[in-house]
């Protein structure tokens, strides 16, 4: 393997504006390109907006969500990755022939489309259907993988990927700025992002900190050392409907370190150079080798009801 160039990109994303969101996928892509990125990667459902689905009805769903790979959105795609000469991986709604409904996460290159995930663990709309199977494909001899948002939280998945022969995995969210159980969550609240020229300051204490990045480092860099990954989170910046986001779209090598990171509140992507050595001289490459499946193979895959539970309330929702 050759060493890659990933750009990893945030922007802020128009509900249901699909002509819009794709302008700004070509442009960040084109942007990539001139830098000599050889792929770029871009948040959850970015092309279609994500939060704002919670609402919609089964028809809006199917109206909003295409086909795959025939729709017209995974056309551009291709078209910029052929006229950029670079790999875009980039978020929709997909419906298929019988009018399911998937969350799904597409990789294309110059030529055709390369790969399609489609979220294990989907709840923004009820509608939605679970995807049933892992996703293994190359980038220019490297082998890669694709989780969406919380399918890297249940960590089954991310060792399972790896296991599959990922190196990268692509790591693709709408996140933070949330309520949860945990202390320090919440809202972050929309009137700092529209002052955030004003008081850039106020804004970024609170997207570092529990409500934000703080939470992401409890758990996000594990996962890349304890596989001996290249994760590649991507995440939105700004307003996804009515819930602000914080962006913090990085690049975690098979170390635990991060080695790109977006740091402004635009329209932006980091890059990074990866090398297959940290692959091999990570200390999770040791891990995987020491294991023992014997002794936890029938207590992983004992049978168990699966709970999922996950609700985003607005502020006004909340009340």
């Amino acid at each position: 393997m050759k060493n890659l160039k990933i750009a990893t990109a945030q922007f802020e994303n128009k509900s249901g504006d699909k002509i819009y969101n794709l302008s700004v996928i070509e442009k960040l892509s084109q942007k990539a390109a001139s830098e000599n990125c050889d792929v770029i990667s871009f948040h959850e459902c970015s092309i279609t907006g994500y939060t704002f689905a919670r609402h919609l009805s089964k028809e809006q769903m199917l109206d909003l969500a295409e086909l795959i790979p025939s729709g017209e959105s995974i056309l551009k795609l291709i078209e910029i990755a052929k006229k950029n000469n670079i790999v875009v991986l980039a978020g929709l709604f997909e419906k298929d022939e019988n009018d399911n409904l998937f969350k799904a996460y597409v990789c294309v290159d110059k030529n055709s489309l390369v790969a399609k995930y489609r979220k294990l663990h989907p709840f923004i709309n009820p509608y939605l259907i679970s995807g049933d199977r892992y996703c293994i494909f190359e980038i220019k001899g490297w082998k890669c993988g694709i989780l969406i948002c919380y399918d890297n939280n249940i960590i089954e998945n991310v060792r399972a990927t790896k296991l599959l022969g990922a190196d990268i995995i692509f790591m693709p969210h709408v996140t933070m700025c949330t309520p949860s159980t945990r202390p320090g969550a919440g809202f972050v609240a929309p009137q700092l992002w529209e002052n955030r020229e004003a008081d850039p300051t106020s804004l970024r204490l609170e997207f570092d900190g529990m409500k934000g990045r703080d939470w992401l480092m409890k758990w996000l860099p594990a996962r890349a050392y304890d596989n001996a990954i290249y994760a590649i989170f991507s995440n939105p910046i700004g307003m996804d409907d009515n819930q602000l986001k914080n962006g913090c779209s990085m690049i975690i090598d098979p170390f635990g370190d991060i080695i790109a990171e977006c740091r402004s509140f635009d329209d932006s992507f980091a890059t990074a150079i990866i090398t297959p050595e940290k692959c091999i001289k990570a200390g999770g490459s040791r891990y995987i080798k020491a294991r023992r499946p014997e002794l936890y193979r029938d207590i992983i895959g004992q049978n168990h009801e699966s709970e999922q539970n996950v609700v985003w309330l607005s502020s006004d929702e909340k009340k």
